[in-house]
C-alpha cells in the first residue's frame, strides 16, 4: 500500500495532525480502499457455457446466484443440459455408436484446488456430470472410464444401471446400418461385409506398409468431413461464484457411430475445459479427436497467464490446430479473472451463452470463423 502521508490532500498533509485523527484518517482511507476493491467483485457471479443451452446456463446461475459454490453450479447447469438431452449430444438418448449404445463422457474441475473428477465411455448411467464429480469428492484418481465407471456410481448413490438408448437414437443407428454403416471414423481398413468386422488393408499394397505423405493427408482432411454441431458435441460451462471463484464442467454423449470405446475430449482436463483460480477458465467444442491432441483449454488459460487477452488467446489455440488440420471443425470460449470473454471457432459458426449480473436473461454470442 501506498504511503499514508502520500494519500493525504495537500493541505490536510502540510498540517499536523495528532495520533487520533492520524488512526481515524487510517480507517476512512483503508474503508475507501477496500470498498473500492469490492466494488470489483460485482462482475461475479459470471456463467458461460458453449452454444445457446440457454436452460442449462439459467439453472447454473439460480445456483450460483443463491450464494452456492462454483462446482455446485457447473454441476448443476451440465445435469440440466443432460436431463433436457441437449441437441441429441449431451445425455442419454443420443450418439449411438456403432452397436447401438449411448455412453457418457463427463468432467468436473475446480480451479481452486486444481482437483478433477472426470469419467469416460461410462454404461449404464445418465447422470455424467453427478458421477465426476463423485470421481473427485470420494477418490484420488481423476478419470475412471467404462463399465467400472458405472459401477463406482451405483455404489456411491447413483440410479442405475439403466438403458441410455432412446428410440431416436436407434432409429439413427438403424438409418446408419441399412447405409452400409456410413459415415463412420474408420481408416485403412477393409470390411468383411458392409459394416465390419473391419481389417487392415496393406496400405498402397506395399509389403513394407508404406505411404506417401499425400495419402496421408488426404485420410486426414476426410476425416472430419461428417462432424457436426448436431453429431458432435459437448456442453462445456464455466463459472464464477459470488466469491470470484471458478470451476469448469462438460457432459457429452459423444460422436455419433464412434467406435465402440473411443474417448473423446469431453473427460480430458485441458481440452474440453481448464480452469485456474488465479487466470481464468476456458471451454471447448467440436471434433474431440483432433482437439484433444493439442489440449487447446489449457493452451487459452496459459496464454492469458502470460497477459493475452481472451480474444487472442482463443484465436492463438484454434489457429494452432487448423495449421495441421486445416479442415478440423471446432471452437472454444474464454473468461478471464477479469470477466472478459471471448470466443473463436474454425470450420463453423459457434455461439456461447453468457449471464452476468449486469444481465435479465442469458445473451447469446455469436463467433465465425
Amino acid at each position: 500500500m501506498k504511503n499514508l502521508h502520500s494519500l493525504l490532500p495537500h493541505s490536510m498533509a502540510a498540517t499536523n495532525l495528532n495520533s487520533a485523527s492520524i488512526f481515524l484518517l487510517t480507517f476512512a482511507l483503508l474503508f475507501m480502499v477496500m470498498g473500492h476493491e469490492a466494488s470489483n467483485s460485482g462482475q461475479y457471479p459470471v456463467v458461460v457455457s458453449t452454444w445457446p443451452f440457454l436452460e442449462a446456463v439459467r439453472a447454473a446461475w439460480r445456483v450460483v446466484d443463491n450464494g452456492f459454490s462454483a462446482v455446485d453450479a457447473v454441476v448443476e447447469g451440465c445435469s440440466a443440459c443432460e436431463e433436457l438431452r441437449c441437441d441429441g449430444t449431451v445425455g442419454p438418448g443420443g450418439s449411438p455408436d456403432e452397436n447401438g449404445e449411448t455412453t457418457i463422457d463427463a468432467l468436473v474441475m475446480d480451479g481452486v484446488t486444481m482437483e478433477v473428477g472426470a469419467v469416460a465411455a461410462m454404461r449404464y448411467i445418465k447422470d455424467g456430470i453427478k458421477a465426476a464429480r463423485l470421481v473427485m469428492q470420494y477418490t484420488e484418481h481423476t478419470l475412471l472410464a467404462g463399465e467400472q465407471a458405472a459401477a463406482f456410481a451405483i455404489s456411491m448413490g447413483l440410479p442405475g444401471p439403466t438403458n441410455l438408448s432412446s428410440s431416436e437414437s436407434m432409429d439413427k443407428w438403424t438409418k446408419w446400418k441399412e447405409n452400409h454403416c456410413q459415415p463412420n471414423f474408420w481408416k485403412d481398413v477393409v470390411p468383411v461385409d458392409r459394416c465390419g468386422p473391419y481389417h487392415a488393408k496393406d496400405f498402397l499394397g506395399s509389403s513394407h506398409g508404406t505411404c506417401s505423405k499425400t495419402t496421408l493427408m488426404e485420410n486426414i482432411k476426410s476425416r472430419s468431413s461428417h462432424v457436426g454441431r448436431h453429431n458432435h458435441d459437448t456442453i462445456s460451462m464455466a463459472v464464477f461464484d459470488k466469491m470470484g471463484n471458478i470451476a469448469v464442467g462438460t457432459s457429452t454423449n459423444g460422436a455419433t457411430f464412434k467406435i465402440p470405446g473411443r474417448v473423446g475430449d469431453g473427460p480430458i482436463a485441458g481440452s474440453s475445459a481448464y480452469a485456474d483460480d488465479e487466470v481464468g477458465a476456458c471451454g471447448a467444442t467440436g471434433d474431440g479427436d483432433i482437439m484433444m491432441r493439442f489440449l487447446p483449454c489449457y493452451q487459452v488459460v496459459e496464454s492469458m497467464r502470460l497477459g493475452m487477452e481472451p480474444n487472442l488467446a482463443t484465436k492463438d489455440a484454434i489457429s494452432r490446430i487448423a495449421r495441421k488440420f486445416p479442415d478440423f471443425v471446432g471452437a472454444v470460449f474464454a473468461i478471464n479473472k477479469k470477466g472478459v470473454h471471448a470466443g473463436a471457432c474454425h470450420g463453423w459458426t459457434f455461439q456461447y451463452s453468457v449471464r452476468s449480473p449486469e444481465m435479465d436473461d442469458v445473451k447469446v454470442y455469436t463467433v465465425v470463423p
